[in-house]
């Protein structure tokens, strides 16, 4: 390869909602002995995945797989409501690591059902997110996924409500909305977009990136839906050459002049930093960075609760204070770091 320079998108890689998922997930191997149980996978990252399973986490797609009487944890992508109570009926602890900006939209669904709006949602089928969120209320659900879905659909007289999955491609979104838009004058959407924050701002810096770079390099998962929107939107900004990989022994090229790298939401900076190695720019490499995030999530109250009261214990048994038992800042690359020392 003869690459010039690296240019870097940022923000990128890890969305608060995924560190919260990973952190949770790290504070279950702590308190359980292994094996234990996630329904789905905790986030859309390979590499993530394959760090828990050697970790001793098991993910299974329908909860009658986790054996009775064992504790199970729920992926950042949403569950389905039935999902979950079954989860309940089943095991003593269940810890929901669901996003919060998904949640936004399981109840924006539910809350516009029970006004008896005809709710029309976009979202790519098959994906968990989606799946679980049309769930909530699927006699008031219309989904669609393309534009010319979005044109066949049939609305009623009465009120609409517009929602979405968080991590589709802005211009696909836009597009969708627009069509729906013009074929009623009833339209409710939410008053801040279902989008959520890390999809648009790092659909942002890829879009910086792509007058100025001869290729991209999109560092994520095939099954992650704001990965692949990161591709697409590389694309048609008219970067000619893009690729999708896991670890840089994907990396296929032939890569030359520019190359911006970016990352999706569920993606590790660690191997972020292992694919600019690999494309050894000769100039170094840029940083260009679009805005901010300062995002933070704190884990999930159940979480919250078992941890709380396990430092209650340990306090009493020892007399020392459970202040601190929360290290909240506690980031999902350090919690993998110390997943891969521990089980080398």
């Amino acid at each position: 390869m003869a690459v010039d320079k690296v240019l870097l998108a940022a923000p990128r890689g890890f969305c608060a909602g995924v560190e919260r998922a990973i952190g949770a997930l790290g504070w279950m191997l702590r308190i359980f002995e292994p094996p234990v149980y996630c329904y789905h996978e905790i986030v859309h990252n390979r590499l993530v995945v394959e760090a828990f399973e050697a970790a001793g986490v098991v993910f299974v797609d329908d909860v009658e797989s986790v054996p009775p009487g064992r504790p199970v944890m729920l992926s950042a992508h949403g569950t389905a409501p039935e999902v979950l109570e079954a989860a309940r009926q089943r095991c003593p602890i269940v810890v929901d690591a669901v996003c919060p900006l998904v949640t936004k939209v399981h109840h924006e669904i539910r809350t516009r059902a029970q006004r008896g709006y005809q709710i029309v949602y976009v979202g790519h089928r098959g994906h968990e997110e989606a799946i679980g969120a049309t769930a909530e209320a699927p006699e008031a659900v219309t989904f669609v996924e393309t534009p010319e879905e979005a044109r066949a659909i049939t609305l009623g007289d009465g009120p609409v409500a517009l929602l979405a999955q968080t991590t589709l491609a802005v211009p696909e979104w836009e597009a969708i909305a627009a069509i729906v838009a013009s074929q009623t004058p009833n339209l409710w959407q939410p008053g801040r977009s279902d989008l959520c924050y890390a999809t648009t701002n790092r659909q942002a810096a890829v879009r910086a990136l792509a007058e100025r770079v001869d290729a991209m390099v999109v560092v994520g998962s095939a099954n992650s839906s704001n990965t692949r929107a990161l591709e697409r939107v590389a694309t048609s900004a008219g970067v000619g050459h893009v690729e999708r990989v896991n670890r840089p022994s994907e990396l296929v090229g032939p890569f030359e002049g520019i190359v911006g790298v970016t990352a999706g939401a569920s993606a590790a900076e660690s191997v972020v930093k292992d694919v600019v190695a690999a494309l050894a720019p000769r100039l170094g490499v840029e940083e260009i960075s679009v805005l901010e995030e300062d995002e933070f999530f704190p884990l999930p109250p159940d979480l919250r609760d078992l941890i709380g009261a396990l430092a209650g214990v340990v306090a009493v048994a020892t007399g020392v204070s459970p202040e601190g038992a929360l290290p909240e800042r506690e980031s999902a690359e350090a919690i993998l770091a110390a997943l891969d020392t521990r089980h080398r």
